[in-house]
């Protein structure tokens, strides 16, 4: 007995990642008719609309979108259940978010080594300073950096995450180096700023007198990415603090210099790689975090 039911999960889906019939045809190697064929066939066994259409744009249903979850478990469960017979090469499509400037330094230089090792996976990487929900963005696994939000997510830590506060031998030979923290909130010097979500990391921590102090920073520039404020430190717009991973490289090059050592707080913080927890890991998922894992338990960065 013939059952295309199958046929139809991985062209319906194709046609929502890829964002329409013809570049979902190129994805399947198929041709456009075909894939629309499919698809309305689809629609018809099942007897409501999956998608709306237009010359220029596709939306999905609401159907769609149950559809479309539907299918990802089912196809996710033939992927899974195909990579446990052959373990060592999962299969399928791996969604990862990073952090902006970690991902670019630090994920992406490694990336062409983890897909040389697993030729069958398709990675899609997004890198954003954004907090993704990995079931309503689709993701299976997201890098993040600090403390975590208790949540159902499994947590894995790569390794600790430190701070240091930096600016540019431009920026000292131009207006010095501040003498205490309290310099950094009154104007005496010109502080790099988060803006949005990550707004709570311009109180800067500091050990004062034998104590742990968080100080507001002021400055004139404010941005919603590391990677931008990164740039502009290192071209000697304003003061920062910098993760260790970019601080200690800049500063081994002469590209950045120390400010405030003496007050400086070690952080409790770390990198994580979280991933949804229900069921058993994706051996995809897993793979991609036990190669990070493996990198990143002694810190490039820190050699």
């Amino acid at each position: 007995m013939k059952d295309d039911r199958l046929i139809e999960m991985r062209v319906f889906k194709a046609v929502v990642d890829a964002g329409g019939f013809t570049a979902a045809a190129v994805r399947l190697e198929a041709s456009q008719p075909f894939v629309s064929k499919v698809v309305s066939n689809l629609e018809r066994r099942l007897g409501c609309k999956l998608l709306h259409r237009s010359t220029r744009s596709q939306r999905m249903t609401r159907e769609g979108e149950r559809f479309l979850s539907s299918c990802n478990r089912v196809l996710d469960a033939i992927d899974h259940a195909e990579s446990q017979i052959k373990e060592g090469d999962p299969l399928g499509e791996l969604k990862v978010s990073a952090p902006l400037a970690f991902g670019l330094d630090q994920i992406v230089p490694r990336l062409p080594a983890f897909q040389e090792k697993h030729p069958r996976l398709t990675v899609h990487l997004s890198l954003s300073d954004n907090i993704v929900n990995l079931i309503d963005d689709d993701f299976d696994v997201a890098i993040r950096m600090g403390r975590l939000q208790d949540s159902s997510l499994v947590r894995r830590k790569l390794c600790h995450l430190h701070r240091i506060v930096v600016a540019s031998p431009d920026y000292v030979g131009k207006f010095g180096r501040p003498v205490t923290p309290e310099g950094l909130e009154n104007g005496q010097h010109n502080c790099l700023m988060w803006r949005g979500i990550h707004q709570h990391m311009n109180r800067w921590p500091f050990i004062i007198n034998g104590h742990l102090e968080h100080i507001s920073v002021r400055g004139n520039v404010h941005s919603d990415n590391g990677s931008s404020l990164y740039e502009l430190c290192l071209k000697g717009v304003g003061i920062m603090r910098l993760a260790e991973h970019l601080a200690l490289p800049a500063l081994r090059r002469g590209d950045l210099v120390p400010l405030l050592s003496d007050y400086v707080v070690r952080d409790d913080t770390a990198i994580y790689a979280v991933y949804l927890g229900e069921g058993p890991t994706k051996p995809r998922v897993r793979n991609f975090v036990d190669y990070y894992a493996e990198i990143f338990k002694t810190p490039p960065w820190e050699s």
